[in-house]
């Protein structure tokens, strides 16, 4: 069959997250993601949400970056966001902005993983 999901937020004194697909029914997510490699970073992010995490905005527009980082191959200029916040219009990030994230969120992932292999060397 053919149509269009879709993902739209709300905010009604807490934030919400919905799916709808081509049939017309409805899902509520905390983290999401549809489209070309959708299930990757939906998966990646089935393992790394936390409320603490979504209770910061830094942490989770970090997080965001995180599991795009694991299907975009090419960095921030492929990488769009918008950030939804109580009381605010919504924001789309500019591409400076979205290029210093990837930067850091690539920095930090290099370092996580360095202390990975130095633990596991030293067991």
């Amino acid at each position: 069959s053919t149509g269009i999901n879709a993902e739209y937020g709300d905010y009604d004194g807490s934030a919400h997250l919905f799916q709808t697909d081509p049939s017309g029914t409805y899902h509520e997510w905390k983290a999401n993601a549809i489209g070309r490699s959708g299930k990757t970073v939906r998966e990646f992010l089935e393992k790394h949400y936390t409320d603490e995490i979504a209770a910061s905005d830094e942490a989770c527009i970090k997080l965001t970056v995180r599991a795009l980082l694991e299907v975009v191959q090419s960095g921030g200029k492929n990488i769009e966001l918008a950030v939804m916040r109580k009381g605010q219009a919504l924001e789309i990030l500019d591409i400076k902005t979205v290029e210093k994230l990837v930067e850091e969120t690539e920095k930090e992932r290099d370092a996580e993983a360095e202390a990975k292999k130095k633990a596991a060397g030293k067991s």
